[in-house]
């Protein structure tokens, strides 16, 4: 049975991030921004039947909400509890969403590594994630997940700070691109 163990606050103003007491995916994370995203995901499309929910993110042991700013996160969070409390894991999708990118460059596999092991876990400390949508011509476009997703520190500042991450731990000509 999962529940939720941990509530944190993320740079997002409209997000939070739910922390729970076991892993719900090991490797992959989901994000859907609509209702009619989450149709073939049974969390997911729980989740967004709760009132004012925008967008849902999970991996691992986080799952981040977005609400609007009307919503209330007290009811978001006891809708959650209740969903979570009865929720079957075996019911989430066993296969990865996300679509391996066919660039098997040397630096794209330094690109690659840099991403999952430096920049994925700072974001998921703050709810959020990234997906990397394609590297042509030293440009690596990037999507935003979760608390990311909308946030404007993120849109900014964290796009700069990996630019410079990959220009100093792989190569000075990277430009990085939100898509």
């Amino acid at each position: 049975m999962f529940r939720i163990e941990d509530v944190d606050l993320t740079p997002n103003p409209q997000a939070l991030k739910f922390v729970l007491n076991e892993r719900l995916l090991k490797y992959d994370a989901r994000q859907f921004n609509s209702a009619e995203e989450s149709k073939n995901d049974p969390l997911a499309s729980q989740i967004f039947e709760i009132w004012g929910v925008v967008s849902v993110f999970y991996t691992g042991r986080i799952i981040t909400i977005e609400k609007t700013p009307e919503a209330d996160w007290e009811e978001i969070r006891k809708g959650l509890s209740a969903i979570l409390t009865n929720f079957d894991k075996s019911q989430i999708p066993s296969e990865k969403i996300s679509k391996p990118l066919q660039n098997e460059t040397e630096i794209f596999k330094q690109i690659t590594e840099v991403i999952n092991t430096r920049v994925k876990p700072a974001l998921e400390r703050d709810g959020g994630g990234l997906e990397i949508i394609e590297f042509k011509n030293n440009v690596l476009k990037i999507r935003y997940q979760g608390a990311c997703g909308s946030c404007p520190s993120a849109i900014r500042g964290t796009l700069v700070a990996i630019e410079n991450l990959l220009r100093k731990d792989v190569n000075p000509d990277i430009v990085v691109i939100s898509a």
